[in-house]
């Protein structure tokens, strides 16, 4: 006897089992399964296709007039920092700059303070509870980077809190660390502080999975970017890079060039950088909500970079300064109105290829994958990214059991 089968589905969406990230115009093929059956037994995909009669189970769910999908993977987020900067909001409207409020105690240095004085406990509550909203727009897969800490105590601070949610609600989560984020204050020099960071990770490897690093004008240059993620790889870690934010400085080239995971960001990428694309499985993680908040007329080059064949996914990049949004169908809308983004595109930058830029088993719900699924209160798969803004997360089903349900009756 089976689980649990989801039937009479108006939409299923089956993104494809594969061992690289879909590259260029394989990211627009998903299969979309009208009439369709899901059967769940010990936590795993039993069947997932058309309609079938030719199942029993415990839990029947009726999905009349309902998308059913993977759960999404949301592959970039800071999601453990102490504090909020809401009152910089008034700042930029009055037309102050970065590097104005960064100087009024403001920007990245006082998200640091913050985490600094905030204990390792109350940093759980406050990350539990945005992991949880996650988790409630239908995130089951969710990467979690440092990086507000800048010194070896708070760093890991914020890897171990991030480590106890994973092991709490079992989630298919990666821990990044992301010590050279920005250059403390009390730093002697860039290069003094980025060996500091050099030194620590042969400690936080028990804490992280991948090593990251900012590379930007003012932050950390290519060379810079380059040894730190050669030492990182020495220390047995997967590479990520915050590249091509603001300027073209070869962010992306390099982390082709020595085998990145991920290159994040990219809004600023040469062309060169996108056609070297191409010839790599490293995925341009997009994260277009950041432009949006920051009031940025130009958003990443995705169809540059699907023209090259490139491997491309979309995350939230949720942190308190420059996108304060944990929720990834937001995301997706965005991503189809400024990356000009077809639906199946989005759905597979979300799930599949999302996955792969973390190194996760998720974004699929083919025979034999983990049942972790999305029952969406909407009659096809491309009205959520149209009608954006809001939850439309019906139900979140992990392992096969059903862990949210978001269905509200008014008396």
């Amino acid at each position: 006897m089976n689980d649990l089968i989801i039937t009479n589905i108006q939409e299923l969406i089956l993104p494809k089992s594969t061992d690289r990230p879909l590259k260029g115009q394989e990211l627009d093929d998903l299969t979309i399964v009208e009439n369709g059956t899901v059967v769940v037994k010990d936590g795993k995909i039993v069947y997932a296709g058309a309609h079938s009669d030719d199942f029993e189970a415990q839990e029947i769910i009726d999905a009349s007039g309902k998308v059913v999908s993977p759960a999404l993977v949301d592959a970039h987020t800071h999601l453990i920092f102490g504090g909020s900067r809401e009152h910089e909001m008034s700042l930029k409207r009055q037309g102050k700059s970065y590097l104005e409020i960064l100087e009024m105690g403001g920007g990245i240095l006082s998200t640091v303070k913050a985490t600094r004085e905030t204990s390792e406990e109350d940093l759980f509550n406050k990350a539990e509870h945005d992991l949880l909203t996650m988790i409630k727009h239908g995130v089951l897969a969710v990467e979690s980077k440092s990086g507000y800490g800048l010194d070896k105590d708070n760093e890991l601070k914020q890897l171990k809190v991030s480590n106890r949610l994973a092991d709490k609600y079992n989630l298919d989560m990666k821990h990044t660390f992301l010590g050279p984020h920005a250059v403390p204050e009390e730093a002697d020099s860039n290069e003094a502080f980025l060996n500091d960071m050099i030194e620590l990770l042969p400690e936080v490897k028990q804490y992280a999975d991948f090593a990251d690093i900012f590379c930007e004008t003012g932050v950390f240059t290519i060379e810079e970017s380059r040894r730190y993620m050669q030492k990182a790889k020495e220390a047995g870690f997967k590479v990520k890079i915050h590249a091509d934010e603001i300027d073209p400085l070869g962010g992306l080239e390099l982390a082709i060039d020595e085998g990145a995971i991920s290159a994040d960001h990219l809004v600023a990428s040469s062309d060169k950088g996108k056609e070297k694309l191409r010839h790599s499985d490293t995925v341009a993680v997009l994260l277009p909500a950041t432009t949006f908040y920051l009031d940025k007329n130009d958003y990443a080059d995705a169809r540059g970079m699907l023209e090259n064949n490139g491997a491309i996914a979309l995350a939230t990049d949720y942190n308190p300064g420059s996108s304060v949004t944990n929720n990834l169908q937001l995301v997706m809308a965005i991503a189809a109105l400024k990356l000009k983004l077809s639906p199946n595109e989005v759905w597979n930058a979300v799930t599949v290829n999302a996955a792969k830029a973390i190194d996760v088993d998720a974004g699929t719900i083919n025979k034999g994958d983990k049942a972790n699924i999305v029952i969406w209160d909407a009659p096809n798969h491309e009205y959520i990214p149209y009608h954006f803004g809001i939850n439309h997360a019906e139900k979140v089903i992990k392992d096969g059991k059903v862990i949210v349900d978001n269905t509200l009756t008014l008396d």
